[in-house]
């Protein structure tokens, strides 16, 4: 990783989980600042955006955002929110395995409609100010991949194909995610835009 900067993970709507490739990447890896999980009991979109509002504010270098599933559509409502007042703050973003949100989650996550009321819905659709990667997963239940394409190409993000990975959680088999420091590394080394 650059020295120098800080690597912010944004958790999808779940607890903390010691399995998961996020959490063993802020373990492993130094100059890395967890937003805090919510959890599904707490589905608040607005607390999760000042939250993670405050972690890039916080940082002392510029920032590569590393975001899972739900975590991918706080960081696409914070840039919508945040990003153009903060330039040459935000390096890049890995934006791995994002849902759709065009059918219902699993019973254990809030409905769409819940998710729609807290602002979820729409997901914004306009180009990030800062360099992304969307990770795809070929057979993620929570996120169709032509769906996800085109959610991509709207966020001017470069597609990384995966492979089949399911949601890449531990659900689908995945604590590690070796994967993840190639693709942080290459955005720690994009220029920042200014």
């Amino acid at each position: 990783m650059e020295p120098g900067t800080v690597i912010v993970t944004v958790p999808g709507l779940r607890g903390h989980v010691e399995e998961h490739w996020q959490t063993r990447l802020a373990a492993a890896t130094p100059n890395v600042r967890p937003v805090p999980p919510l959890g599904r009991q707490n589905p608040s979109l607005d607390e999760r955006v000042v939250d993670l509002h405050q972690a890039i504010e916080s940082a002392d270098g510029p920032v590569v955002i590393v975001a899972h599933s739900g975590g991918v559509i706080t960081t696409i409502h914070w840039a919508a929110r945040h990003a153009e007042s903060m330039p040459g703050r935000i390096r890049g973003a890995l934006l791995a395995t994002p849902p759709d949100l065009t059918a219902e989650l699993p019973p254990e996550y809030p409905s769409l409609a819940t998710l729609a009321g807290l602002g979820w819905l729409p997901i914004p659709l306009k180009p990030l100010p800062f360099p992304s990667i969307v990770a795809l997963s070929s057979n993620d239940t929570l996120g169709d991949p032509v769906r996800v394409r085109a959610m991509a190409a709207a966020w001017g993000s470069r597609i990384e194909e995966i492979g089949p990975v399911g949601h890449l959680n531990p659900a689908s088999g995945y604590g590690d995610w070796p994967q993840a420091e190639p693709l942080i590394t290459e955005l720690c080394t994009v220029e920042v835009p200014r």
